[in-house]
Order: structure tokens, then C-alpha cells, then sequence
């Protein structure tokens, strides 16, 4: 089976053609990957942050068909069309039931990818090779937990609905679960990557009437003014804060995502809120990154908020449909989120696009 496989940190993929898969145990499928998004959390992957061991196949933003199911699965069949979540719930645990399933106990698989009982349905050469992100999706099959494959409607165009897998969750998500932003709020966008476009694109669903974003890259800031963004800065010519503050009345937003997993950008949210406001850290950092900067008697003082979120808060099983039903009406722009599609051969390229920022999210046909 051909797959881009990972041999260790900071290099670049091997294609291979060699990986073999398990078939599907009960409670698993095995989905034929067609379509999958490259995102900035794979370089932290790459570079070792996330802890994740080698060989590793890697691939979390994904979408494709059903080719075989194990025994007990009905939540879909074999030819059914799927998005995965690297975050899928079971229902039952603590977390599930207390309103997180984003954070499963028992489905977890990160970092190392391997099922509950240890086990990989990779194998290259006789070795064990782990799943990214408990998916692995840069290859031509693979095999995840039943719970992990979401069904959608045949005609869903799965090269546009794979970014839903990670970006629109990711970054939708945080915006209508984690921070349940009002219509009217006034909101700020610090990153617009994959994950700050889709906190543009939901804080426009939301109703926000204000949208600042702030990026270095030029483009980047044009794409989230079409994406509904009101203001843009450029934090390399402007203070952010001060550039905020003019555009508010010098009251400061409610909101503040942090769409880059920067703990800088977090000391900025916070002083960049107004008082009673809040600081969504949505992006993903490196383990080892820590929360300095933040003036603790400035969050004390004026009840501000920090809010932590993985994959949006999102209940893939109900907010998948959702994002899905939100295309087809035009609320959710996804054809603004791709900015190129490229074959699995050419998926260095595509990580170099990546850590070059040049444009938002690079497709793989698989």
C-alpha cells in the first residue's frame, strides 16, 4: 500500500509503497482516503513537539469512503462517504457526558496513534509505524475507530469537506462551542492560518459585529477580509493592542482567539480584551510551551477569562452535519480555504508552501 511515512523528526517524507494495514477489528473501520488538508500542526509533529514517535504516518485533516467495516459497526457502511476526527467521542466517559467530548478518555489515541490495547494497523518492513493523530491519513488506507468516521451525503465534495476533519472544527468550533460567542460581540483574531479563517468565518456565523485580525502576511489578511473580517493590522507595522483599543472605543473586544498556539499572542489577547472578556487559545503549541507574559492581576483584577479548546470543542457526530448543512447554504466558505491542491507525490512541497505561509491550505489528493 503507498503511504508518505515518516522515519523521524525533521525530515522529509519517504514515499513508500510497502506499508501494509490490518483489516478492521470489531468496533473499526478501514476508510479508502482520498482527500486530505496538510496543517501547521503536522509541522509541530514533524519537528518532534508533540512527542509523537517514528516511524509515523501523518495526516489528521481527512475525508474519504468506507471500504470495510468490523464486526458491530452501524453507524456507517461499507461505500459511505466520511470526514475522520482525530477527536472522537465515546458517549460514556467523564468527559463526554460532563459537555466535553473533544477531550474522550477512552477514544483518546494521542500522541502515539495506537489503539487502546497498543496496538497499529500499520506495519512497514515488519516494524510498527504509529498513526498521527490517531488517523493516519497520508496513505491510501486506514483504520480508525468507527466512532472516529462521521457519514455524510454522497454528493459532499470531499476535497473541500476533509478541511472540516480539523480546520472548521478546529476553528469554528471554537467560536460557537468553547466560546458561545453572542451576535454583537466584538472579536479578535490574532494567526490566519487554516484555523484563523475558520474563527473568521465563525465569528461572522456568530453574528460578531466587529472581526479584527491581526497576521503578518499580506495575503493572509486579504483572505480573512473576504472571509468576513472587518479590520485587519499588520502586527510587524502597528501595535495591536493600541490598533484594537482605537477600533473599540477604547474599550478592547470581548473575545480574543489565538489562532497560532503563540504564547505571545496570549499576553496580547489579554491585554488586548476589554474587562469581563476572553482569551481562546485555539491553536496548537509544542508541548513544552509555557503561558509567560500573562499578567496574572490583570485577568484577576478585571475577570478575565482563558478558555482552552481542542478541535473546537466539537461533538463530531453533531457538528460535522452541521458544518456540512452550513456549506450547502453558503454560510461556510470552503472553497475559500484551499488555496492549492496537490498529488501525495508531491507532499514536501507541500509542507515547504506550509512553513513558507504561503496560502492557507494545501489538499493532497491521496
Amino acid at each position: 500500500m503507498r503511504a508518505a511515512l515518516l522515519v523521524e523528526a525533521n525530515r522529509p517524507f519517504d514515499l513508500v509503497d510497502d506499508l501494509e494495514i490490518a483489516e478492521p477489528r470489531p468496533g473499526q473501520v478501514r476508510v479508502r482516503v482520498t482527500h486530505c488538508g496538510l496543517c501547521h500542526s503536522d509541522l509541530t509533529a514533524i519537528a518532534g513537539g508533540f512527542g509523537t514517535p517514528f516511524p509515523v504516518v501523518l495526516g489528521h485533516e481527512a475525508a474519504g469512503e468506507v471500504e470495510s467495516i468490523g464486526d458491530g459497526v452501524t453507524n456507517v457502511s461499507p461505500g459511505d462517504k466520511v470526514i475522520i476526527t482525530p477527536m472522537p467521542s465515546c458517549g460514556r466517559c467523564h468527559a463526554c457526558v460532563t459537555g466535553h467530548p473533544s477531550v474522550c478518555v477512552e477514544a483518546a489515541v494521542w500522541p502515539t496513534g495506537l489503539f487502546a490495547d497498543g496496538t497499529s494497523p500499520f506495519r512497514w518492513r515488519d516494524d510498527l509505524v504509529y498513526r498521527g493523530n490517531g488517523i493516519g491519513a497520508l496513505t491510501e488506507l486506514t483504520v480508525v475507530d468507527a466512532v472516529a468516521a462521521i457519514k455524510v451525503p454522497e454528493d459532499t465534495p470531499l476535497e473541500l469537506a476533509c478541511l472540516i476533519g480539523c480546520a472548521i472544527q478546529t476553528g469554528v468550533g471554537a467560536v460557537l462551542n468553547a466560546a458561545d460567542v453572542p451576535a454583537g460581540a466584538t472579536v479578535l483574531v490574532m494567526g490566519l492560518g487554516g484555523i484563523g479563517q475558520s474563527v473568521v468565518q465563525g465569528a461572522r456565523i456568530a453574528g460578531a459585529s466587529r472581526i479584527i485580525v491581526s497576521d503578518p502576511l499580506p495575503e493572509r489578511r486579504e483572505i480573512a477580509m473576504a472571509a468576513g473580517a472587518t479590520d485587519a493590522i499588520d502586527p510587524n507595522e502597528h501595535d495591536v493592542v493600541r490598533e484594537v483599543r482605537n477600533l473599540t472605543n477604547r474599550q478592547g473586544v470581548d473575545y480574543a482567539f489565538d489562532a497560532a498556539g503563540n504564547p505571545d499572542l496570549v499576553a496580547t489577547g489579554v491585554r488586548a480584551t476589554a474587562p469581563g472578556g476572553a482569551v481562546v487559545l485555539v491553536g496548537a503549541p509544542p508541548m513544552t510551551a509555557t503561558l509567560d507574559g500573562v499578567l496574572h492581576g490583570q485577568v484577576i483584577g478585571q475577570e478575565k477569562r482563558l478558555i482552552g479548546t481542542v478541535t473546537g470543542s466539537c461533538n463530531a457526530a453533531r457538528d460535522f452535519p452541521r458544518f456540512v448543512a452550513l456549506w450547502r447554504v453558503g454560510a461556510l466558505d470552503l472553497d475559500l480555504m484551499v488555496s492549492a491542491r496537490r498529488p501525495l507525490d508531491e507532499i514536501n512541497e507541500g509542507f515547504d508552501d506550509l512553513r513558507a505561509g504561503r496560502g492557507i491550505r494545501t489538499v493532497l489528493t491521496v
